[in-house]
């Protein structure tokens, strides 16, 4: 977490120097969004070597949290840029997360070390070729374990599928109710609700999870997913700007319901020692889908001249993906009973 900190530093700092849009793809791009990830991740998996019991309370006021900077951010960010420019704005988020490399070495894991990794560490110490060793490094670091869980496969295969639409309204709600409503002043609203529901929803949903055992808990996720398609398809039939208003207020709920859960979850399908991995890996699945579908919705767009495709587009997946995680559970019940 902490070098992923420095590494989104460096990236953010050096983009406040360059004008070239090219640079930037490397700088903010590639730099600062690897190293954004690196910080990112391991704030989901350090929370449960503190909590058990209680894990997805802790997780949804971790989450909630970020909310109360996520909402007030881009009108700072608005006031800030017009106030010293675009270079001085980056120096000011790189300083935001210069803080967060001191932040991250407070993580302290107390979960004991696995089997697996005594193991290496005895194989270090005995006499293997250089190779050998990196071998098992390798495997230690980038193992595929996590994926011989039946459960696990198709959970991330459920999520991954349901977050192919997942960012098209947050990049399209506001253009097009300029387009639809040509409502320009009060479009920020729409930012708001999304993101101050979306930190009520965690924190809501990390409570109501410690309530229901085990797998179970998916049920929020299918609920959450099932919800979000609808209310995604729902507003091209929205007749005015309050009506959109009302939907930002329940997709910002289902995000938040959405995003808490998913780090218990992640514990219940593999337990502690591999969660790290199994939210990694999972991390990866959803960054392809996601990145894919806003410009998907760019496209239908341009094809149709309207945002209503792009809307009903980002509906389905949601609605499929929440079909898929809900037989998760039935899969986990039948494997207790053969082992049974």
């Amino acid at each position: 977490a902490a070098s992923g900190a420095a590494i989104a530093f460096i990236g953010l700092l050096s983009s406040s120097f360059t004008k070239s849009l090219e640079v930037r793809y490397f700088t903010y791009g590639i730099l600062f969004g690897c190293g954004s990830s690196f910080a990112f991740q391991p704030s989901l998996v350090i929370l449960g070597h503190y909590f058990k019991r209680r894990l997805g309370l802790a997780n949804g006021i971790v989450a909630g949290g970020s909310c109360l900077i996520s909402v007030p951010l881009p009108f700072f960010l608005k006031m800030v840029g017009k106030a010293i420019g675009l270079a001085h704005t980056f120096q000011v988020l790189s300083a935001l997360m210069l803080i967060q490399v001191f932040l991250s070495l407070t993580y302290r894991p107390i979960l004991p070390p696995s089997c697996d990794s005594q193991h290496d560490g005895q194989d270090k110490l005995g006499s293997r070729s250089m190779r050998q060793q990196c071998w098992a490094q390798t495997r230690k670091y980038f193992n595929l374990r996590v994926f011989r869980r039946k459960t696990y496969r198709i959970w991330a295969f459920g999520i991954a599928t349901a977050v192919l639409g997942y960012l098209v309204p947050y990049m399209n709600l506001v253009k097009y109710v300029e387009k639809r409503f040509q409502e320009t002043k009060k479009d920020w609203i729409l930012l708001v609700c999304l993101g101050a529901m979306s930190g009520l929803g965690r924190l809501v949903s990390g409570r109501i999870g410690d309530c229901i055992p085990g797998l179970k808990k998916i049920y929020l996720q299918v609920a959450s997913f099932m919800l979000l398609g609808i209310l995604c398809m729902m507003i091209p039939q929205c007749r005015g700007f309050e009506g959109v208003i009302v939907i930002c207020l329940f997709l910002g709920l289902c995000d938040g319901f959405f995003t808490t859960i998913m780090a218990p979850i992640a514990f219940e399908l593999v337990g502690p020692m591999q969660a790290s991995q199994a939210i990694g890996y999972l991390m990866g699945l959803m960054a392809v889908p996601m990145t894919a579908g806003t410009p998907i919705a760019g496209y239908l767009n341009d094809y149709f001249g309207n945002y209503d495709a792009a809307f009903y587009f980002a509906g389905v997946p949601p609605i499929i993906g929440g079909l898929v995680l809900s037989v998760v559970p039935l899969v986990h019940q039948r494997m207790l009973k053969k082992q049974r």
